[in-house]
């Protein structure tokens, strides 16, 4: 009778989670594991917050012209778009100068007061941009707004974190459609409210206050929804794991293991190739989607002699709200559905791919009128806006996942400082490349607006390139 094999030992029993009893990221870990399903209570404040911090952003661009004609800062009308580009660009400049310290401030004191204080900046210096009277109050209002409103960081953070991990990309794409609809709806808000004794004399008396500031309703209506979303603050729980200085008991729970242990040493940030990566692909496409918005309007709106289609203001805003109001549809709809089947890499390429046609097929719809124009145009409007928040809902995944808690407020702070330099930098260069196009009508290589979209789509073409290796790292969870 043979020897009987020694037994092989037993597997390590799994480490057991720690729960510190005081820590709100725990409590909110627990919230996970007993309550599993969509958080709507925290998307929504999420959804809200991102709305009304998005709104001021665009919502100066119907009556900036004015605005600069009233302050008198121009000494010619010719000159009245030079300066309405530094005022448009404040806001993202300044930004773009702030958000790596909102996104560690976010790491070090947590999410919600970093928002809330986001929340009461838009409330003061949109006001008091509604308020100036000189065109350097403008200026330094808008930057200010810009510099103080810090909540996109810690705001995409916080939406995954209130999430489970199958919802993470549901998170993510309330970020993205909210902010969608804020810059759409914001145009419409200044639109329709800024000169109200002009645009509504038996409502509004010329010697009122919105008499002496005509572009302050628009402000204050912006304004006003902020403080309800500031008053909402209250009932946020906070997401930020903090230990430190906590001595008292922890429960224990079996089979799972410990945050700390479970987390890899840190490393430096921009020597994170999955998180930088996807930052770049990123920030091209921002890039990419705010100088389509400019183009899209400029375009639609020049005479029809130039390539463009002769529209009316109205009639722009008319295309843009249908446009915004189809993302709510396929975020409601369809999102975590193509999310759950593509991921978030292939929904990137993917929608990246398909932008490439629409945005070639533009310049041949000034050949169309009535409703053969309207139906592709408004088709193209809504596909391109859908594209274009998913790809930004991928590429916003990725950055998240790429790094630990602790540091997710940073990166998103570093990706927001990236991305804000490359939208103060899109409509400048838009401008310029719009101006030289319409010059070039009889071209015989891609004339007039033909090489605005051309350009258009090689931005899209190289964006789409860097989501394929070696230039996009992939984070772990996320290879297939």
């Amino acid at each position: 009778m043979g020897e009987e094999s020694p037994a092989s030992p037993l597997p390590p029993a799994p480490a057991a989670k720690v729960y510190y009893d005081g820590c709100p990221g725990c409590a909110m870990d627990r919230k996970k594991e007993t309550h599993a399903g969509v958080p709507y209570k925290e998307l929504l404040f999420v959804a809200t917050t991102t709305f009304v911090s998005a709104l001021p952003i665009t919502s100066l661009f119907p009556f900036l012209y004015f605005m600069i004609k009233d302050l008198h800062i121009a000494p010619r009308e010719e000159d009245i778009g030079f300066y309405a580009g530094f005022l448009g660009a404040a806001y993202m400049i300044g930004r773009g100068v702030a958000s790596v310290f909102w996104g560690v401030a976010a790491d070090r004191v947590g999410r919600k007061p970093v928002l809330a204080f986001s929340v009461f900046s838009v409330i003061v210096f949109n006001t008091l941009f509604g308020l100036s009277v000189k065109y350097w109050m403008a200026i330094a209002t808008r930057f200010l707004l810009g510099a103080l409103n810090g909540f996109l960081a810690p705001v995409k953070a916080y939406s995954i974190e209130v999430c489970p991990p199958d919802q993470q990309a549901l998170g993510i794409s309330v970020v993205s459609t909210a902010w969608g609809m804020g810059v759409i709806i914001g145009p419409a808000i200044g639109g329709y409210l800024a000169q109200p004794v002009k645009q509504y004399p038996h409502l509004f008396h010329e010697n009122s206050v919105f008499g002496r500031f005509p572009y302050l309703l628009p402000c204050l209506c912006i304004s006003f929804l902020a403080t309800l979303v500031l008053i909402s603050c209250i009932w946020l729980p906070e997401t930020l794991h903090k230990h430190k200085g906590l001595e008292r008991a922890v429960e224990m729970v079996e089979g799972t293991t410990t945050q700390e242990s479970a987390e890899p040493p840190k490393k430096s940030l921009l020597r994170n190739w999955p998180l930088m990566s996807s930052i770049i692909s990123y920030c091209v496409f921002s890039l990419h989607d705010t100088a389509y918005s400019e183009i899209f309007s400029l375009w639609t709106v020049s005479d029809r002699k130039y390539g463009g289609l002769s529209f009316a203001s109205k009639d722009v805003g008319q295309v843009l709200t249908v446009a915004g109001a189809s993302l709510l549809v396929y975020q409601i709809f369809a999102y975590r559905w193509i999310d759950r089947v593509l991921g978030p890499i292939n929904s990137t390429r993917v929608s990246s791919a398909l932008s490439i046609p629409i945005i070639a097929a533009y310049p041949f719809m000034t050949h169309l009128s009535g409703i053969r124009l309207d139906v592709p145009l408004y088709i193209a409007a809504m596909l391109k806006s859908v594209f274009a928040i998913t790809r930004t809902t991928g590429t916003s995944l990725l950055q998240n996942n790429a790094v630990p808690q602790e540091q997710r407020g940073a990166a998103n702070g570093i990706a927001t400082t990236a991305m804000s330099l490359s939208k103060a930098f899109a409509p400048a260069g838009a401008g310029i490349l719009f101006s030289w196009a319409q010059k070039r009508q009889h071209a015989s290589f891609f004339p007039g607006d033909q090489m605005v979209f051309l350009l258009l789509n090689l931005t899209e073409v190289i964006g789409l390139v860097l989501t394929f290796k070696p230039f996009l790292a992939v984070p772990q969870q996320h290879k297939q």
